[in-house]
């Protein structure tokens, strides 16, 4: 091994070749497996990228018996990230996860309890937006109180999946899950970690409606709400069914200040914020350089190249950074703030949404584990009949 952390990497779909790359990049890793059931898929990749085909496995179970894996790497379809985390565990193997982590509630709870039981193996739920640098930024704001206390929050996720060709499987809900696994729990990632420098969610009142334009099994178009200990509301609108592009529009509102992302509108435009501590109470627009430069706010400006959530393409996302925080975690010894603990508060957003949805009233938090399972087994079971 030469000291090199082995992977075996599961899933080289769209999203997991982006990531097969990125750690080949590194010089601390052996890719040892390459598994997915779609040979011919898989072997395309692994000649793209000049690997052998002897990477090449079906067998699952051999990716986790092999003594000369350190790290499971699991990219595949979202019915499969929770039994096969869960055994991975059990096999005692690092895990990094695409999000969502489970699409069962059951699937979950073993996840939660495994990844606390077992602390020295490091776990993370690929939430891509935490390390995004808009999203950076804006955490240290609201930490360093530049809004003083946050009163509202709204954060949306739509984004037409992409279901062309050969990726009409993310129609099935068996396969993908529900709409939070296909994209909206990033939404309410976002909001979580903004949030979590004053106040933690305690409620969650969600409504839901099925697809309007294309025929996806889960429900698509949904309505969040979140209550937090501190009286302030975050709000998600998410639609995983149709959008015009891509739209992760952010408003958050506080006692001393404001900020607006809108990823509809140019660069230079496309973020503005106020704030009584850092710019006098008047708006400015940190991506545009030359206007903070004339209005004599030209120290708040930020680099050009500051990214923003505004793309729903893997290719854009800040994979490498991902990648590498996972490995760092793993050779520390230090959990992520994204492990499967760590992020159960994301998480429990996700699932008290889908709870609140069929009931149709709020819900508190964080869920009661025995009355979550049989209320979300009651859905699944309605949704499959």
């Amino acid at each position: 091994m030469n000291g090199k952390l082995g992977i075996g990497f599961v899933g080289v779909g769209w999203m997991g070749s982006v990531q097969l790359k990125r750690l080949l990049e590194r010089d601390d890793v052996e890719v040892r497996h390459v598994c997915q059931p779609d040979k011919p898929g898989a072997l395309r990749v692994l000649d793209e990228l000049g690997l052998p085909h002897s990477l090449y496995t079906p067998d699952y179970d051999q990716v986790v018996a092999d003594k000369g894996i350190d790290c499971v790497w699991l990219v595949s379809p979202n019915r499969f990230h929770g039994p096969q985390s869960i055994q991975a565990l059990q096999a005692g193997k690092h895990v990094f996860c695409e999000k969502p982590c489970a699409t069962k509630y059951d699937e979950y709870c073993t996840q939660l309890e495994l990844a606390r039981s077992n602390p020295r193996l490091m776990t993370f739920v690929d939430y891509i937006l935490y390390f995004d640098a808009m999203e950076q930024n804006l955490r240290e704001m609201v930490a360093r109180d530049e809004f003083g206390a946050i009163t509202q929050i709204q954060v949306n996720y739509r984004h037409p999946i992409n279901i062309a060709g050969d990726k009409a499987w993310k129609l099935s809900r068996e396969v993908m899950g529900d709409a939070m696994g296909m994209g909206i729990i990033h939404s309410l990632s976002v909001i979580y970690w903004i949030m979590q420098s004053q106040a933690r969610p305690v409620s969650v009142f969600a409504s839901a409606m099925p697809a309007q334009v294309r025929p996806f099994e889960a429900l698509s178009i949904w309505n969040i709400q979140i209550h937090f200990d501190n009286g302030a509301t975050g709000f998600c609108f998410g639609n995983i069914d149709t959008s015009k592009g891509y739209d992760a529009y952010h408003n958050l509102s506080g006692t001393k200040g404001g900020f607006i992302f809108d990823s509809q509108t140019d660069h230079s435009h496309k973020v503005r914020l106020w704030s009584e501590k850092t710019t006098d109470g008047r708006w400015i627009y940190p991506l545009d350089a030359a206007r903070c430069e004339r209005e004599g706010v030209g120290q708040l400006a930020w680099p050009a190249d500051t990214s923003t959530p505004d793309s729903g393409d893997v290719i854009h996302h800040q994979t490498a950074e991902a990648v590498g925080h996972f490995l760092e975690c793993v050779k520390s010894g230090r959990q992520s703030p994204l492990s499967f603990v760590n992020a159960a508060p994301i998480t429990e957003l996700g699932w008290a949404a889908l709870v609140s949805a069929e009931l149709k009233r709020p819900v508190e938090l964080p869920l009661e584990p025995a009355a979550a399972r049989e209320i979300l087994a009651r859905a699944d079971s309605a949704a499959s009949a």
